[in-house]
């Protein structure tokens, strides 16, 4: 196989680093481990953030991503974990992760976890007419 798993992120350099906008990704096939039973796990996971100096080059997310499928890992802590590493990673202004996480035993759960940079205000919301 010629990519294999890995938790190495990559990033390249912001294009417009002046203005705020928003890049929104999804992954519709994250799984990972149930740390009690050991059966697999399965989300989608929707990443939405606000770029400062970098952005997360998405061949390298997507090889992160896949690293996690042999994890053992409860929903909450593997959403924070998934964070804190895009945010050490890419130091954006504002990111959110939303992990929903398919129906196992009648239930369903959703994990929304977000970083803000002290230092960033975001704009007033536009509405129009």
């Amino acid at each position: 196989m010629p990519t294999q798993p890995s938790k190495q992120l990559e990033v390249f350099d912001n294009p417009m680093p002046p203005r705020d906008y928003t890049i929104r990704i999804r992954i519709p096939e994250f799984t990972c481990l149930c740390p009690k039973t050991g059966q697999p796990d399965f989300a989608t996971l929707h990443i939405e953030y606000v770029p400062d100096q970098r952005c997360i080059e998405l061949r390298a997310l997507k090889l992160y991503i896949w690293s996690y499928r042999q994890e053992g890992a409860f929903h909450e802590a593997v959403t924070n974990r998934i964070l804190e590493d895009l945010v050490q990673a890419c130091a954006p202004r504002f990111m959110r992760i939303t992990a929903k996480f398919n129906v196992r035993g009648g239930i369903q759960t959703t994990v929304i976890a977000e970083h803000r940079a002290p230092t960033w205000t975001p704009a007033p919301p536009v509405t129009l007419p």
